[in-house]
């Protein structure tokens, strides 16, 4: 489990590669089952979505002379512009998409500069968060936001091999990034705040022609469809949104995705019940789409802590006994573990510091200790009149989380979580007439002081919190981990920084200027190591509401005047 991967091989890689050409082999299954140490082939690198790379050339002793040795603009087209997307890199190329999904393939080989060898524009009406793409065989595949398009691109010439339109109701968009098996390409339907019904779907990778779909919200008759418990087909408003890409256990093909919250996201007194499968852990049969298991984290939550952040696959032990388990750090501030086999509940944590809407979790159900299930709406510690029309309360964590969309790392040289979390509360004011398609939300939310942001180092086999280091602003990025004893993240005033994987020690700093809604990555070329990580906060949306990352720098004066550049930044010794 904790291999280590040393110089010896990438100066052997390196002799590989100087004899090769510009085209690289195709993106097999088997290699995405177990990618090459210098490459960064899947949206989380691995299937198991721990984002820990097993370079160490990049070390504790010498990142202090880490530099910033090249930059590459991307975007250009508009105003208001983003990055969310992981790069992927395969053998010294680049793959990356912008927020009007325009692809880029970049050349990165000669580590001093990166040369763009071609883009495919899908040239769209919109913009949109994009998350990323992914490898299949010699194809790119992405997704276009509002544009509910699945684009296959020739990996060597930028042509495009498949258009695929998922469009299936109003309002529907697609932002994560794409998670490719050996024979399906799976995707997640998001948009769930603006009232519709979501998904998750598999692609067969060659024509793009749906395989199966399942909704993350059930008709009547389906199983899961008596907690929602209305009489006015809310499920099919219900939101459930997928903007966070799964995880695979090719052991047992099952692929793992956290729900988004049931919408109206503050009135649950429109949709009384537990509305099933929001704010849920999901285990779907990757061949039938068969839902195996779910686990809802808050049932009728009503403080938009939907859970579509990463659900991390390790094999450790837990209690003595060998385990397969997820952990999944979440938006409504706990880490849970759960048997990845049968979504058994096995230990969660507190990982930011204060929670207001409930006083724990039950450590033999996994439930909120408030939860009440003869209530078919809930009010957790908060009280019955939080959810009367008009009412306002303060919660904690904000809306936004916890831990979002950003993602944690799992070290496998440690054994230990990395949880980026926003710290800090919000508020929300119900509005039962808040029920308009499109801005479906049922209330609005409000600030409640500044958003600052930790890291938390958690052993998910014990639950215990083993350290926390806190920063000033808000982190939308996200973190990575490697065998060389660090631990990668951003921050909203365009600082990167360095940890000890141990101590969380501050090792390096450099600040670019411009915030991230990106996490860092690392890959290798010619025998060394690179970090790369790009810059450009999300995004006022078609709407004009402004998303997330934008509103948070909204809250810290000092850094309201900062302006937004969307660049990819590599750095390396």
């Amino acid at each position: 489990m904790r291999k280590k991967t040393s110089t010896a091989f990438l100066t052997a890689f390196a002799c590989a590669l100087l004899a090769g050409t510009a085209q690289a082999a195709d993106v097999t299954f088997e290699r995405l089952l177990n990618p090459e140490p210098q490459n960064w082939l899947t949206h989380h690198r691995d299937y198991g979505a721990q984002r820990h790379s097993p370079l160490d050339q990049i070390n504790k002793s010498n990142i202090k002379n880490l530099k910033l040795l090249f930059a590459v603009p991307l975007g250009g087209k508009s105003t208001g512009e983003s990055l969310e997307a992981t790069p992927l890199v395969d053998d010294g190329f680049m793959y990356i998409v912008d927020s009007w999904g325009v692809v880029y393939k970049i050349d990165v080989r000669s580590g001093t500069a990166g040369k763009i060898l071609w883009k495919m524009d899908p040239k769209l009406d919109k913009q949109d968060r994009n998350r990323g793409v992914a490898l299949w065989n010699n194809l790119v595949i992405s997704i276009t936001g509002y544009a509910t398009r699945v684009i296959a691109t020739d990996k060597e010439t930028g042509q495009i091999v498949w258009d695929k339109n998922l469009f299936d109701q109003e309002d529907l968009e697609l932002t994560a990034a794409p998670l490719a098996l050996r024979d399906a390409i799976i995707v997640g339907g998001s948009g769930g705040d603006r009232g519709l019904r979501n998904w998750v779907a598999a692609l067969d990778p060659k024509t793009g022609e749906i395989k199966w779909k399942t909704y993350s919200i059930p008709a009547p008759g389906e199983p899961g469809s008596e907690t929602w418990k209305d009489n006015h087909n809310a499920y099919l408003t219900g939101g459930g949104a997928f903007y966070g890409t799964g995880s695979y256990d090719p052991a047992n093909n099952l692929t793992y995705w956290g729900s988004g919250n049931a919408v109206p996201a503050y009135d649950s007194s429109f949709r009384p019940g537990d509305n099933l499968y929001t704010s849920s852990a999901i285990a779907f049969d990757a061949a039938s789409g068969k839902i195996t298991w779910h686990f809802q984290y808050t049932p009728n939550d009503n403080r938009d802590y939907d859970e579509t952040g990463t659900h991390i696959l390790i094999d450790t032990k837990v209690n003595g006994e060998d385990r397969k388990v997820v952990a999944h750090p979440g938006r409504n501030g706990f880490n849970y573990v759960l048997d990845r086999l049968s979504g058994q509940f096995l230990k969660a944590t507190q990982h930011v510091k204060v929670v207001s809407w409930t006083k724990g979790i039950d450590p033999k159900t996994g439930k909120p200790v408030d939860y009440d299930p003869s209530k078919e709406v809930q009010t957790y510690a908060e009280g019955a009149g939080t959810v009367a029309d008009k009412a306002t309360r303060q919660i904690c964590p904000t809306i936004a989380g916890g831990t979002n969309f950003w993602p944690a790392s799992y070290s496998r040289k440690t054994g230990n979580l990395y949880i980026p979390a926003y710290e800090g509360c919000g508020t929300v004011t119900v509005d039962t007439s808040g029920h308009v398609k499109g801005r479906f939300n049922g209330g609005n939310p409000g600030q409640a002081g500044a958003i600052t942001s930790s890291i938390t180092m958690i052993d998910p086999a014990t639950g215990e919190l083993k350290k926390r280091v806190d920063f000033p602003y808000p982190n939308s990025s996200g973190v990575l981990s490697t065998a060389g004893g660090v631990v990668m993240t951003g921050l909203l005033d365009g600082t990167v920084v360095a940890l000890d994987d141990q101590t969380l020690d501050e090792l390096w700093r450099f600040n670019v200027g411009s915030g991230f809604n990106v996490p860092p990555m690392t890959y290798a070329v010619n025998g060394k190591q690179y970090i790369a990580i790009s810059s450009g906060l999300c995004c006022v949306r078609p709407s004009g509401q402004i998303s997330n990352s934008l509103a948070q720098k909204g809250r810290n004066p000092e850094l309201r005047d900062q302006s937004n550049a969307t660049v990819l930044y590599v750095f390396g010794l």
